[in-house]
């Protein structure tokens, strides 16, 4: 199998997020998208049952390199990294687009079976990017999979998910783009000799000059850049709150407490 992982490079969550000029400053405190790491993992499971490769596809600033050498210690073979001005700003489309152009050049490379992506990003939550990299590559989409399985002889997959209280199974035929849940699995810590080995392993960057056109170029050409950040307040609390300790009645204090404020 030949498995391609979108992932992506986001602000810790932890971390004091700040502006400069719109964008929101990159490459401080800036990690792996925690969510990524379960469809990293889904996908090397995956090769490691089946045979195949993993290649770790991002779109970033130089920094995000940080996110894909993170998903070769995981086990990923392979790193992609599209890094080029024209994308900045761009939105979960323009993305999605510039995405698809890399896919489909590392397809004129080499057939691929999967796409699998997260179920979202940390840093804007839009759970957007599976629907669009679907629609523009012509794949069809397996949203929010807690459990994969694929039918190599027959060239399919099939997943469970949890939807509107309900268990779904669903199928399809590859290639087809895969988002997965972080129910899926437990992602795997890599081991000193796997972070190490990482740094030998592939690692390319283009621009959008390097990638498919026919699916990507002319239109984020025409597009630009889409969104900017027009204004930033940090929220900053009035006080320190209230600490209400138990000593057996805090429930009916906090209860008062609760009437007088809504007074």
């Amino acid at each position: 199998m030949r498995i391609v992982v979108c992932v992506k490079h986001v602000p810790d969550m932890q971390s004091e997020r700040r502006f400069e000029d719109g964008r929101i400053v990159r490459g401080e405190d800036d990690i792996l998208n925690e969510l990524d790491e379960n469809a990293i993992e889904a996908a090397v499971q995956l090769v490691e049952d089946n045979g195949g490769e993993v290649i770790a596809l991002t779109m970033g600033p130089e920094d995000a390199e940080d996110a894909l050498m993170r998903a070769l210690q995981m086990g990923a073979d392979r790193g992609v990294l599209i890094s080029d001005e024209a994308l900045a700003g761009a939105d979960a489309g323009l993305t999605a687009l510039a995405l698809a152009g890399a896919i489909q050049t590392l397809v004129d490379e080499k057939p691929i079976d999967l796409v699998i992506t997260g179920m979202a990003s940390l840093d804007s939550m839009t759970s957007m990017l599976p629907a669009a990299l679907a629609t523009c590559l012509h794949f069809p989409l397996l949203g929010l999979a807690h459990e994969i399985s694929v039918d190599t002889g027959a060239s399919s997959i099939e997943i469970k998910r949890n939807a509107d209280g309900y268990e779904d199974v669903l199928s399809a035929p590859m290639p087809a783009v895969v988002s997965v849940t972080d129910q899926i699995n437990e992602p795997r810590y890599p081991a000193f000799a796997a972070m190490k080995a990482a740094r030998k392993k592939p690692m390319d960057t283009w621009e959008l000059a390097d990638i498919e056109e026919s699916v990507a170029g002319s239109a984020i050409a025409q597009r630009g850049q889409v969104t900017e950040v027009l204004e930033s307040n940090e929220i900053t609390r009035d006080n320190a709150g209230t600490i209400i300790p138990d000593s057996g009645d805090a429930g009916l204090r906090l209860a008062q407490y609760l009437l007088e404020v809504v007074k």
